[in-house]
């Protein structure tokens, strides 16, 4: 496995790291700690998850299996996304982040969390207050980094610019959504992080599974797959989406790799990112995936996925999760 240092800092974290939003859903407590003792025991050091995931069950589930392991994995989890109805059951106030923080620690059960990300830009919350609050949070121990997740460029930078002025720690990484079928974020996202130091962990680095050759026909998905556990999934794969998928099926199979190992590949190519964060419902997935770490693209292959995803550069991303 490679390591690579996330942003600037200088913590390392596996090329690959493990998402776990279908743990406690899509895949039940068995298969989930399963899944997490193979990827510790095949080099994945990062885990990613977040407070919302799967109810609070994630959380648990991971926690529950990293009992005795805590010091092999760079632990990462978020806060901001709505937690139930209540007026300050969201957000990244100082209110919302110092009693979120509480429950993952318990949940997780570790006394520190390596990676907290704010889930998402609050436009109610001054980034004062949610800076200051993350660097308090680091003085006291229960975090040792800090990211962001779906922040626009000018967000991000706006946020970097009041921790430099003001003397907090900064942001270290950014999660958006990034893969052949949105590079929306190479138009202002990775510049700004290639020059501030900031390390990139895409989601959706797969398109939900649209770049790993499971989809075919959107109106008759496979058997417990996102698409079928959530049919409003299907708004984000259109017909150009589809045809992408198709052709890297085409390219994979003439290397004699995967669909998902070539997208990962490629993706690991990208300037600034740091780890990619891949899901898994079955032991036998996360291997799959495992194999993209191995695989070498030469200038050819790289050049024809470039063209081949070139429009989805622009436009709309594949998704972004806001407040």
């Amino acid at each position: 496995m490679d390591y690579r240092q996330l942003g600037k800092s200088g913590v390392r974290v596996s090329a690959l790291g493990l998402g776990t939003n279908a743990f406690g859903s899509r895949a039940d407590r068995a298969a989930s700690i399963r899944i997490i003792h193979e990827a510790l025991d095949s080099g994945i050091n990062f885990i990613d998850t977040a407070n919302t995931y799967s109810g609070t069950e994630s959380e648990r589930i991971i926690g529950e299996a990293l009992a005795g392991r805590r010091y092999e994995a760079v632990l990462a989890t978020k806060a901001g996304l709505p937690r139930g109805e209540g007026p300050n059951a969201r957000g990244s106030s100082r209110y919302h982040i110092q009693q979120e923080i509480e429950g993952s620690l318990k949940r997780l059960n570790t006394d520190h969390i390596d990676l907290y990300q704010i889930h998402t830009f609050d436009p109610h919350t001054p980034l004062e207050e949610t800076l200051r609050t993350l660097d308090d949070l680091i003085r006291a121990g229960k975090i040792r980094y800090i990211g962001a997740s779906n922040y626009a460029a000018w967000e991000l930078m706006k946020a970097l610019g009041i921790s430099d002025r003001l003397g907090l720690n900064r942001f270290t990484s950014i999660q958006p959504s990034y893969s052949l079928a949105d590079r929306t974020p190479e138009q202002e996202l990775v510049p700004l992080c290639l020059d501030q130091g900031v390390g990139i962990i895409p989601y959706f680095p797969l398109a939900g599974g649209l770049l790993s050759g499971k989809y075919t026909d959107v109106s008759n998905p496979p058997p417990g797959s996102r698409l079928e556990k959530n049919p409003d999934f299907a708004k984000r794969i259109d017909s150009e989406r589809m045809r992408l998928g198709r052709e890297v099926s085409r390219i994979a199979q003439d290397l004699n790799t995967t669909p998902a190992a070539l997208s990962l590949s490629w993706l690991m190519t990208r300037p600034a990112v740091s780890t990619i964060i891949v899901g898994a419902t079955r032991v036998e997935q996360l291997t799959e995936n495992l194999s993209a770490a191995s695989l070498k693209l030469d200038t050819a292959i790289l050049e024809e996925l470039e063209r081949l995803s070139l429009p989805f550069r622009h436009g709309a991303p594949f998704a972004v999760f806001r407040i």
